[in-house]
């Protein structure tokens, strides 16, 4: 059975398959809109400029031009040289076994990060943030206390902050919360913001996540590294099959 011809442009008969195949050159995420007839329209018209404007080249012998033959031999390295390049990898395989070892091998990599939920209350002066801790002392509400002297905007949730893990605070005040205990006042402490109460009112102990979770992760990860093992061991070879000679620039 014949294919479907959509449209004829300088004697070229465009195929539906010739359409799906401009579409599959889409990324993925674009392709789920290509089923819409007006899209698919759309891109028949580029097909029939292609083809017309490939008609106009010949025609005037821009396919014979000395820049047109050193493009297409530019591109015909270019692109045996990818294809000799994915030949190399693309028979990489990794198996659950490796996957289970390196997951074994790099608990550190697959651990979810200790979190601290504390308060704050931030203030201009070391004086005023001693002052708001005697208040506190002396029966005033950590979060009331918040409302009443904070400038951070936290303070409309009494000093809430949540729970956030290193590398999310200032420096100094991270150190001071992951340190201190729970449900105590700690500082002052001064950051390029000004100076800290904090309470911290939770800790949550860095745990490990299930393989399962973190298979797919470990899979490219792995394949990712053989196939760069494999590239760099396939150059070194062929530098010494071929020659290289590398000059200064």
């Amino acid at each position: 059975m014949s294919e479907k011809i959509l449209a004829v442009a300088a004697g070229h008969e465009i195929t539906e398959q010739e359409l799906e195949n401009l579409i599959d050159q889409y990324p993925a995420n674009q392709q789920m809109y290509m089923s819409d007839d007006n899209a698919r329209r759309q891109i028949l018209e580029q097909l029939i400029a292609f083809h017309l404007f490939y008609k106009m080249a010949v025609e005037e012998k821009i396919t014979e031009s000395q820049e047109y033959l050193d493009l297409v031999e530019k591109l015909k390295t270019e692109l045996a040289s990818q294809m000799a390049a994915a030949s190399v990898v693309e028979d990489i395989s990794v198996d659950e076994e490796e996957e289970k070892n390196y997951y074994r091998d790099n608990p550190k990599l697959f651990a979810s990060r200790q979190q601290v939920s504390a308060r704050h209350i931030l203030v201009e002066s070391e004086a005023l943030a001693r002052s708001v801790a005697q208040e506190i002392a002396g029966g005033l509400a950590f979060a009331e206390a918040a409302r009443k002297y904070s400038t951070c905007p936290s303070k409309e949730r009494g000093g809430d902050l949540g729970y956030f893990s290193k590398g999310q605070m200032a420096p100094e005040f991270e150190q001071a919360a992951f340190a201190g205990g729970l449900n105590q006042v700690l500082g002052p402490v001064k950051t390029q913001f000004g100076y800290h109460l904090i309470m911290v009112e939770d800790k949550k102990e860095g745990t490990a996540l299930p393989f399962e979770q973190v298979q797919s992760q470990i899979h490219r990860q792995l394949i990712q590294k053989k196939q760069q093992n494999a590239y760099d061991e396939k150059v070194k070879e062929l530098a010494e099959k071929y020659g290289v000679e590398r000059k200064e620039a």
